[in-house]
C-alpha cells in the first residue's frame, strides 16, 4: 500500500539566496508542486538537515585528537571520539540521532557544540540513458553538479572540485561560470556518499568507479581533493580502490609532479584536446602557461616516478583540430611516456564555433593511433538530454 504524507514549508535564507525546503517527519525534501511525496524510508533526498549550521563548528573539520579532547573536557570516555568517527566516515551519518550506539546526553552535547554541513542533493534529473545529474546544494547555499554514470560493469560518479571555473576552457560549460571557492574534502566525499546511495537505490549495485571530471580543475584544489580521495579509499572510510578512481587536469604541471612526488595511488587523466601549441593555446588558456613542452616534462616524471599511463582526453572539432597534422601530433605527444587516448564525443554548450568533427575523421584519428600501438577508444557521451555530459556541466537546472 503506498503511503503518502504531507510536508511543512519554510523559507531558508542564505548569503544572497533563499531556498524553499519542506520538513517531514523524516528530516528534507526537495521542492514538490503538488506537495505530495511518495515515502521511501530509504529515499536518499531525506537529508536530516536539523544539524546544519553556518555558526557552529562542523564536526568533520575535528582532528580525532581534538575529538578525543571535547569528550575528556566534557567528562566522557576518549573512545567517543572513534565511535563517532566510524559514524561520520564509514556511516556517512548526516545526523547525530543516527549515531545510535551513543546515549540522548551525549547526542545532545555534541548538537550543542557542533554540526554537520553535509550536502544536500537539491534536484535530481534522470536521463533517458539512465544517468542521474545530481544539483548539490552546499551549506552556504552554493551549487555545483555531480553526475552518476551507470553502465552495464560499472556505475561512476562524476564529482565536482570547485564552485565554478577559472581556467576558461572555450568549449566547456563550467568555464562561463566564475570561480567562487574549492570545495572542501567533505563536500567532495559527500557528492560520493550521495551518488553511492542512488546507485544501491535506483539499480541496486554498488558504486565501482570515481572520475573527478565535474567542475572545477582538481588540481588547483590539490588539497582537499587529495583528503577527500583518502576518506573514501580508507578502511575507516567507504573503502574504495585507489585503482577505481581517476582525477582529470588539464594539465598543471608542477602539481602533476607534486603528484608524483606524494606517490599518489589514483590514475591521472589529461583534458588534452591539441598536441600543438597554436592550437592548444586558442582553445584552452592554460596552455599559455603551461604549454605542452612543460606538460610532456611533468609527464616524463610522473611515469619515471609512478610507472603508470596516463589517458588523455580528446575532443576532435571541425575546423579546429580535424587534420592529419593534428592526428600526426597527436601521436607523437602519445609517445612521450606509455598513454591511451578516450576520443571524445563533442557535447554543444551553445557556441556554434565548436562543432563535432565528421565519423570519418574520429576513425582516421583511431586507426592511425591503433596502428601505432596507442590504445584507443571513442566514447559515447551519456546524460546529454540533461546537460549532465562531458563539458556540460553549468547549474543551468
Amino acid at each position: 500500500m503506498q503511503k503518502y504524507f504531507f510536508l511543512t514549508r519554510v523559507n531558508v535564507k542564505f548569503p544572497g539566496n533563499t531556498y524553499t525546503l519542506f520538513y517531514t517527519p523524516k528530516g528534507v525534501l526537495p521542492y514538490s508542486k503538488d506537495r505530495r511525496i511518495l515515502y521511501n524510508p530509504s529515499y536518499l533526498c531525506f537529508m536530516h538537515l536539523a544539524e546544519t549550521s553556518l555558526t557552529k563548528r562542523d564536526i568533520r573539520k575535528l582532528k580525532p585528537d581534538e575529538l578525543k579532547k571535547f569528550f575528556v573536557e566534557h567528562g566522557d570516555k576518549p573512545f567517543r571520539a572513534i565511535q563517532v568517527d566510524e559514524w561520520l566516515w564509514k556511516k556517512s551519518a548526516k545526523s547525530f540521532d543516527q549515531m545510535t550506539n551513543l546515549s540522548v546526553a551525549t547526542r545532545e552535547l555534541l548538537k550543542e557544540h557542533f554540526a554537520i554541513n553535509h550536502v544536500h542533493v537539491d534536484k535530481m534529473q534522470r536521463s533517458t540513458d539512465g544517468t542521474i545529474k545530481n544539483a548539490v546544494i552546499l551549506h552556504d547555499g552554493l551549487i555545483v553538479e555531480s553526475v552518476l554514470i551507470p553502465a552495464e560493469k560499472r556505475i561512476t560518479a562524476c564529482v565536482s572540485s570547485q564552485v565554478g571555473c577559472s581556467l576558461a576552457c572555450k568549449f566547456c560549460a563550467t568555464a562561463k561560470l566564475k570561480r567562487q571557492r574549492n570545495l572542501s574534502a567533505d563536500e567532495i566525499y559527500d557528492q560520493v556518499v550521495a551518488i553511492k546511495e542512488q546507485a544501491e537505490l535506483f539499480f541496486n549495485r554498488p558504486l565501482t568507479n570515481i572520475v573527478f571530471m565535474g567542475m572545477g580543475e582538481p588540481l588547483l584544489n590539490y588539497a582537499n581533493v587529495t583528503a577527500a580521495i583518502e576518506k573514501v579509499t580508507s578502511p575507516k572510510g567507504l573503502g574504495m580502490a585507489m585503482k577505481r578512481i581517476t582525477v582529470s587536469t588539464v594539465g598543471v604541471a608542477k602539481m602533476i609532479i607534486k603528484m608524483a612526488d606524494d606517490g599518489v595511488k589514483f590514475n591521472l587523466a589529461v583534458s588534452l584536446h591539441a598536441a600543438l601549441d597554436k592550437t592548444r593555446s586558442s582553445i584552452m588558456p592554460i596552455n599559455d602557461s603551461n604549454p605542452l613542452s612543460e606538460l610532456a616534462d611533468a609527464l616524463r616524471y610522473w611515469y619515471h616516478k609512478t610507472k603508470r599511463k596516463v589517458t588523455y582526453e580528446y575532443v576532435v572539432w571541425k575546423g579546429i583540430n580535424d587534420s592529419e597534422e593534428h592526428a600526426l601530433a597527436l601521436l607523437k605527444f602519445c609517445k612521450v611516456i606509455p598513454s591511451k587516448v578516450n576520443l571524445i564525443e563533442y557535447n554543444p554548450i551553445g557556441d556554434e564555433e565548436f562543432q563535432q568533427a565528421d565519423d570519418k575523421v574520429l576513425n582516421m584519428y583511431m586507426d592511425l593511433l591503433e596502428k601505432n600501438g596507442i590504445t584507443t577508444r571513442i566514447r559515447k557521451s551519456r546524460g546529454k538530454d540533461i546537460d549532465a555530459a562531458c563539458g556540460q556541466l553549468a547549474n543551468k537546472n
